[in-house]
């Protein structure tokens, strides 16, 4: 056991046995620490513990020879002795929120009356009053006067000890770079909120896909379970970002050999700026052609209101530098366009002249 024990000091230590009627708990010394196997059993007798697991528990003091320790204190065994150390050493103390009174609630502490006030009843979550009364729930006691004829309690403590805990742990599981699940919590119109083990993170819209998203519900849906990567963390302000798009493959790694300088692509408007047109050539992979290479406008006009977003366009690749994920492009006649040039230009008619699509008219 690591040094002596103080009243009331909480302890993580491993399960090392469990039978009928009690919890033995590993001290690292020649005993065993005892704990009371119905703190943990539910209404039909039933623990979720086993060997091996971990556990935090308070030490309660010496009996006969045994380390007791508890995770809470029973209400409805709980005499003033018990509840004045609860009180001095943070102890959690199970009470049943009799009635709702004014400005809070009675709770009984065995046969101790105490007080929970309105502020310090549930944590994040709250509830009408009514949800409340007549439920077992734990409390730590914040006031301990006139001995223990003024009693008060907080529920509140109970639930920012038990979520601190929480974060502790999952910011050892969460890091920038790990690859996690998620439950869609709700579509905004920036993204999406995700669950990951009790906590919400943020899926940016910009995370979302290669390819620009307009709206987050297309891509997400509330309820879908995802895998996502973790691309951002603040525990201290508890914000976490995670990413879909950082699963995907980078488009960008081949793009020098699919689009060489001179590739015609006929693609589609993504995106309109003050100084030109960004299309799409292909999943995550938009080109820049800028003001100066379109006709008919000069640098004063407002491309919105010659193009829109969407529109078909055929572009010839001019210069690509894959490093900066950059596209230099210029307008082009389209494909279609071309091989329409193309086959009027190598079709011959059935004298093997050059084909003449004015001649080809007057034979029909």
């Amino acid at each position: 056991m690591q040094g002596r024990l103080e009243i009331g000091q909480q302890i993580e230590t491993e399960i090392v046995a469990v039978t009928d009627t009690t919890i033995f708990l590993d001290l690292n010394a020649k005993s065993e620490g005892v704990l009371d196997r119905a703190e943990l059993a539910d209404e039909e007798g039933n623990v979720s513990v086993k060997e091996g697991d971990k556990i935090k528990v308070y030490f309660t003091g010496e009996v006969h020879g045994e380390m007791r320790f508890t995770t809470k204190i029973s209400g409805g065994k709980a005499d003033l002795a018990m509840l004045e150390n609860a009180w001095k050493n943070h102890i959690p103390v199970e009470g049943h929120v009799a009635s709702e009174i004014k400005g809070g609630f009675e709770v009984k502490l065995g046969s101790s009356r105490a007080f929970c006030p309105y502020s310090q009843m549930g944590f994040k979550k709250k509830e009408e009053p009514a949800f409340y009364v007549g439920k077992h729930l734990n409390f730590i006691i914040t006031e301990f006067k006139n001995d223990g004829k003024d009693i008060l309690v907080s529920n509140r403590l109970i639930g920012e000890r038990e979520y601190e805990q929480g974060l502790a742990k999952l910011s050892m599981e969460i890091k920038e770079g790990a690859v996690v699940q998620a439950v869609v919590e709700s579509i905004e119109k920036f993204g999406a909120f995700v669950n990951i083990q009790g906590f919400r993170a943020l899926l940016p819209i910009s995370e979302m896909s290669l390819d620009r998203v307009q709206d987050a519900g297309q891509i997400v849906k509330a309820g879908e379970e995802i895998t996502v990567k973790v691309i951002r963390t603040d525990w201290e302000h508890e914000k976490v970002s995670v990413s879909l798009k950082a699963l995907m493959a980078d488009p960008w790694e081949n793009v020098s050999k699919k689009f060489t300088p001179g590739t015609k692509v006929d693609g589609e408007i993504s995106r309109i700026a003050d100084f030109g047109l960004f299309v799409n050539l292909d999943k995550g992979i938009d080109g820049l052609v800028h003001i100066s290479e379109l006709e008919d406008v000069s640098a004063n006009t407002n491309l919105r209101k010659v193009y829109k977003i969407g529109q078909k366009m055929s572009v010839v690749v001019e210069k690509v530098d894959a490093a900066q994920k950059r596209i230099s492009l210029v307008p082009a006649t389209s494909k279609e366009q071309d091989d329409t040039a193309k086959k009027y230009l190598s079709s011959q008619d059935d004298d093997g002249e050059t084909y003449n699509p004015f001649a080809a008219l007057l034979k029909k």
